[in-house]
């Protein structure tokens, strides 16, 4: 399976681990589907794992030896597909449309506090095991 070394193979590699952090992030979803009607829980648990995961990833590869093929499927494909900045901008968007600015700026402040504090905690954590 020579195919699977070449260069072109990365490809490959981010679709499937991109394929699994979309299923990842699509199951969490729908085991907070009640909890999101009143505030997006599924996108901020998945964006607090995603940046955790990132920051004690970030520093874990200083010392793999991984490929960079399953480097960037990880980082990329799995960590990058369930994570979302995107649902997070609709979201909070969507919020400030009902008229729930006090939630919306809660969301917003939590996402980018929580999500700043998950990374450093995960890079931390990375640190120790380098």
């Amino acid at each position: 399976m020579s195919w699977l070394n070449n260069d072109k193979a990365i490809y490959l590699y981010i679709g499937l681990a991109g394929f699994i952090g979309a299923n990842l992030r699509f199951m969490v979803s729908e085991l907070t589907y009640f909890s999101d009607y009143f505030f997006p829980t599924g996108t901020l648990l998945c964006n607090y794992i995603g940046c955790f995961a990132l920051g004690w990833f970030s520093e874990y590869i200083k010392i793999s030896q991984l490929s960079r093929r399953i480097k960037t499927a990880i980082s990329t494909g799995l960590i990058g597909s369930f994570t979302t900045f995107s649902a997070f901008s609709v979201e909070t968007i969507s919020l400030i449309q009902d008229e729930k600015m006090f939630i919306a700026f809660i969301y917003i402040f939590v996402s980018f506090i929580g999500g700043s504090l998950f990374v450093w905690i995960g890079y931390k954590i990375g640190r120790v095991f380098a």
